[in-house]
């Protein structure tokens, strides 16, 4: 079913759209039409969306229906919308605006280069005696064959623990090791959406998810999240469950990349029981739930209020402790489990058992490293927004509350133009457009604070001089992208 927005919830996120910059200068229909481009433009309203009727709108905006019939046209003429007689109006982008490639990060070999494209810290300092002590517990596992396709015991039950203490209870038959975080979602789109199944996702949001779910030829929806607080609107999102009913919804409620958004109680209760209703399991990314900043308290798990086995949690261990240790994991139901490592055996076997014991090691620690990782990210996230402040007055940004980047909103369309340009002068960023669906979000960077803040400091200081050169108009030859996520 096509999702279909109503005037009231349109309203609601157009905000105080005839007092936009230009407003005087442009009549009313004009200013809609503008608001409603930004919206599409910043991923806030989806695309292929019916619009409200213009009698509906009308009503809702205290404006006259005339002045709505002239938005919408001129969204049809900029290509922003298309109508069908009798059937309605859609949100739609300009022939040529497409944007697909999703692409996966590679580090670079020059060493003059600061990466901005990959939000991840350096391994902590106790990885190298974990990985000693781990070595030493090898050999009491060598005597059996290694596969072990849900993990080794100790393994989930370090895990379970971890649900446990935030509240959900949780025992070891409800956890599956993995590859990582990407290959526990990998594995839960294979086993739950058929191919070209209906997905819901957010915009914007990870880009390898979207990746993941375009290789299973999913039919994508999207969410807006704002980069202000609450970041979700909540009707809109549970209307857009029950219009669409999709096979399966994305989410990313704690500390949500890129936007670094926090998913308040109240919706996450009625996401799980809209959920239920609508036959949608729930893929709850959960990367960024150890790193709360600032003391903020955290809501409880989404799971917590699933009544229907119907959400799917994932983690992993990739950003509170090192990429390089690629163990991630899935928590469901016991049944869920089950299927899933029947799954399994048709991409990989099992988990790496060395992995496994470095990763029972560093959980042993997580009080101590996780603690060293936040007062880390604190302070590198302050030092980022300074800098922006100082260099980039004209850019906002929303300093989160936890989680590894910022979502700085430009002083104009410029994401992917920018980004090109940084390159040149050896810093590498993350555009806008990575993060959502057919070109827009534009108006956005991602920007981790993962680096020590000296480099930050550099990296705003060249991303500045571009930013001006921009301006400037200043003629530049610039290289063939890195391909980044």
């Amino acid at each position: 079913m096509t999702p279909q927005i109503r005037g009231a919830q349109l309203a609601r996120i157009l905000g105080h759209w005839h007092a936009l910059p230009g407003r005087r200068r442009s009549p009313d229909y004009s200013a809609l039409a503008d608001a409603v481009r930004g919206l599409l433009a910043d991923g806030r309203l989806a695309l292929g969306v019916r619009l409200p009727a213009e009698r509906e709108l009308a009503e809702t905006l205290g404006i006259s229906r005339t002045t709505v019939s002239a938005a919408y046209r001129q969204l049809r003429d900029t290509g922003h919308a298309r109508s069908r007689r009798g059937s309605g109006t859609w949100t739609a982008l300009p022939a040529g605006h497409k944007m697909a490639n999703f692409g996966l990060w590679t580090p670079a070999d020059d060493l003059d280069v600061i990466d901005l494209g990959c939000a991840a810290l350096a391994a902590p300092p106790q990885l190298v005696h974990a990985a000693r002590d781990a070595a030493e517990d090898l050999p009491r596992h060598l005597t059996g064959a290694g596969y072990h396709p849900t993990g080794i015991g100790e393994l989930r039950d370090a895990i379970a623990a971890l649900y446990t203490a935030r509240g959900l209870p949780t025992s070891a038959e409800q956890i599956m090791v993995t590859n990582g975080t990407q290959h526990a979602l990998d594995l839960v789109i294979r086993l739950v959406l058929p191919p070209g199944g209906p997905a819901l996702v957010e915009s914007p949001t990870y880009p390898n998810a979207l990746a993941a779910l375009t290789a299973r030829r999913a039919r994508i929806i999207t969410h807006g999240v704002s980069p202000d607080d609450p970041g979700w609107d909540d009707e809109l999102l549970l209307a857009t469950l029950r219009q669409t009913r999709p096979r399966l919804a994305y989410l990313i409620p704690e500390f949500h990349n890129p936007t670094g958004r926090l998913m308040p109680t109240a919706l996450r209760e009625r996401l799980a029981a809209t959920a239920a209703q609508t036959g949608t399991d729930l893929v709850v990314d959960e990367s960024f739930v150890e790193l709360a900043l600032d003391g903020t308290t955290m809501p409880p798990p989404v799971a917590l209020f699933d009544r229907s086995s119907r959400v799917v949690s994932i983690g992993g261990m990739s950003k509170p402790y090192w990429g390089g240790l690629r163990i991630g994991w899935v928590r469901a139901s016991a049944p869920q489990v089950q299927r899933l490592a029947a799954a399994r055996v048709g991409v990989d076997m099992a988990s790496p058992v060395l992995e496994q014991l470095v990763a029972v090691r560093l959980l042993a620690e997580a009080e101590t490293i996780v603690g060293e990782r936040r007062a880390q990210l604190a302070e590198q996230r302050d030092v980022l927004v300074g800098e922006l402040a100082r260099l980039l007055p004209q850019w906002r940004v929303v300093a989160p509350s936890g989680g590894v980047c910022l979502w700085a909103e430009l002083d104009g369309p410029i994401s992917s133009a920018l980004s090109r340009a940084a390159e040149a002068i050896g810093v590498r960023l993350a555009p806008g457009p990575r993060f959502g669906l057919d070109g827009t979000l534009e108006r956005f960077l991602r920007l981790p604070f993962t680096l020590p803040a000296a480099e930050l400091v550099e990296a705003v200081g060249r991303i500045a001089s571009v930013r001006y050169d921009l301006d400037r108009g200043n003629r530049m030859r610039w290289p063939e992208p890195a391909v980044i996520a």
